[in-house]
């Protein structure tokens, strides 16, 4: 994972606090005095993996370039309920307009790295690698893989260049191809284009032997059964890497790992992590 950049989090930040404050923070202007000024913290309110307070702090300087921030926390960091992440001083309408801007940063990334952290424990001691897919909010790909990778977690293809793979809808339209779809398939890929690897999804250990024949260098493993995945990697014998993919969760994800697959892909980590609980505390 290459690490973000600062113009694309200014970027992403000006977009964001654009489309919150509008024409202007009503509220802070009407109730504020100008020239008022404090201090807050931004404080973990549960344990959780930090991530995105980059972006917290690009808020509150496009705010306030003149505004003192202290970083008690690095992104990747486990911190327990309570702990500070950020202390943030300077004038008050600035803070409080940014606050909630920089939060749903920091919240949305750090859930997407505590789940993810969650998964890699699970299967701790085995030699399966979790991986993030495409399932990502529009928009937000670069940062929530950033924040897969802050959790201990591998990334996957960013997008559909920069790997082929082949899934069931490719073959389906394939399916009269000779000797068989994935054969075709791979073939067709690897002439097209030679630099790249190529995933080839399997719903049957038929597919399996398809897939290893044709030279796959990944081979997607879908919705097997543990016994199914078994099979599947014997099959292999390591002649291709194997992924297991679908009915994925923490509680399955274990099994799935003993199986001896190398990778296993989950796309909760993007599309159902919850924003934990962070908060910006007044200090003084």
């Amino acid at each position: 994972m290459q690490p973000l950049d600062a113009r694309e989090i200014r970027t992403a930040v000006r977009a964001a606090l654009a489309e919150d404050i509008g024409s202007g923070d009503v509220t802070s202007l009407a109730t504020v005095p100008a020239g008022t000024t404090f201090t807050v913290v931004m404080r973990a309110r549960e344990p959780l993996v930090v991530a995105g307070l980059a972006f917290a702090e690009a808020a509150f300087r496009k705010l306030s370039p003149a505004a003192r921030i202290q970083r008690f926390a690095r992104d990747g960091q486990r911190v327990k309920a309570g702990a500070g992440l950020l202390k943030i001083s300077g004038p008050a309408r600035a803070i409080l307009s940014a606050e909630r801007v920089a939060l749903n940063f920091v919240q949305r990334l750090s859930g997407v790295a505590t789940l993810t952290a969650q998964y890699v424990a699970a299967i701790q001691g085995t030699s399966a690698q979790i991986l993030d897919t495409r399932k990502t909010t529009p928009g937000w790909r670069r940062f929530e893989k950033y924040a897969v990778a802050c959790g201990g977690g591998r990334n996957h293809r960013f997008g559909l260049y920069d790997l082929v793979l082949i899934k069931d809808n490719h073959l389906a339209a394939l399916r009269e191809a000779k000797p068989n779809a994935v054969a075709a398939a791979v073939l067709r890929a690897r002439k097209k284009f030679p630099r790249l690897k190529i995933e080839v999804e399997a719903d049957t250990l038929v597919q399996v032997k398809q897939a290893v024949a044709a030279g796959a260098d990944i081979i997607l493993l879908d919705n097997m059964t543990p016994a199914q995945l078994r099979q599947a990697v014997s099959l292999v014998a390591g002649r291709a890497q194997t992924e297991a993919s679908g009915g994925v969760n923490l509680q399955t994800v274990n099994a799935i790992a003993q199986t001896g697959v190398d990778f296993i892909s989950v796309g909760a980590l993007t599309h159902s992590a919850r924003a934990v609980d962070i908060g910006l505390d007044f200090e003084s």
